[in-house]
């Protein structure tokens, strides 16, 4: 005979039926190019919601994958961009950065696509390479900007060494203008921790040995500054930071590895997922590496 009760699960459970959920998926950053004005890499792509608006079961449990960032690019042209790996909650995935690319003879190298796009390198004796797309695969709203264009040169040389920016989650990334490199496209806010925090900044472009030339910012939310003359700096871990293009023979900066946050009523579940933390009536789960959501 059933008396119609309803069984409760506890521990790394919860509670028996469906509810909402926030989330923050911030996917891997890229590695910048390498070796006289590599591009900035771009920045993890940036999906989230700003209320509790994701159905989850409480019976499922839900595999979080955290992507990576990305190598820097060698200095050699022929050697594959670094970009960064996808983070993945359930439905929702966010792209891996697409990398910035190092110089190219006669034109620059292509900075690739992904969640945000690379910065294009340095031409040598011709023009810069192209920009990577941004919200690459797209998805609405728009996970990711463009990197910026490469620096070009004269037929017969100069000193100018200049890559572009990666793009950011809510900002493009800056075409290098010689002798200056392009800076970081910036990413975006978030208070789903319970603290603002802003991720997914694109990397700086590199520069070269010329005295006019300053280095590179990092767009805000742990891009890695281009460097002037020297490597490019490492995107910020567990923001999905794109990393700095190099100025020198060098490998550009490492990209910051991706985040996942899931926010919930604490009345919701008793789940014990990842790291916990409360705030008011709500817990929240952060991921900074693979695990799984028992909802």
């Amino acid at each position: 005979m059933s008396f119609g009760y309803r069984v409760l699960g506890f521990g790394s459970g919860g509670g028996a039926g469906p509810y909402n959920v926030q989330y923050l998926v911030v996917g891997g950053g890229a590695g910048g190019g390498g070796g006289h004005g590599g591009g900035g890499g771009g920045a993890g792509g940036y999906r989230t919601i700003s209320t509790k608006a994701f159905e989850v079961d409480a019976s499922t449990p839900y595999s979080i994958t955290v992507g990576g960032g990305g190598a820097g690019t060698s200095e050699n042209p022929e050697i594959a961009n670094g970009p960064g790996e996808n983070s993945v909650f359930s439905t929702i995935t966010s792209a891996g950065g697409g990398g910035g690319n190092s110089y190219g003879v006669p034109t620059g190298q292509s900075g690739q696509d992904g969640g945000s796009g690379g910065g294009g390198g340095r031409g040598i004796y011709g023009p810069g390479g192209p920009a990577g797309s941004g919200n690459t695969p797209p998805v609405n709203p728009p996970q990711g900007n463009d990197g910026g264009a490469g620096g070009s040169e004269n037929p017969s040389g100069n000193p100018f060494r200049s890559g572009g920016g990666g793009g950011g989650a809510s900002q493009a990334g800056t075409a290098a203008s010689n002798p200056i490199a392009g800076e970081g496209g910036d990413g975006s806010p978030s208070t789903i921790s319970a603290s603002d925090v802003t991720y997914a900044g694109g990397g700086g472009g590199g520069t070269g040995p010329d005295g006019t030339q300053s280095q590179a910012p990092g767009g805000t939310g742990g891009g890695g500054a281009g460097g002037r003359h020297t490597g490019g700096q490492a995107g910020t871990t567990n923001t999905g930071g794109g990393g700095g293009g190099t100025g020198q023979n060098a490998a550009g900066g490492a990209g910051g590895s991706g985040i996942v946050i899931i926010r919930r009523l604490t009345a919701s579940s008793s789940s014990t997922s990842g790291t916990v933390t409360t705030s008011g009536t709500d817990t929240i789960h952060t991921f900074t590496a693979d695990g799984t959501f028992n909802s």
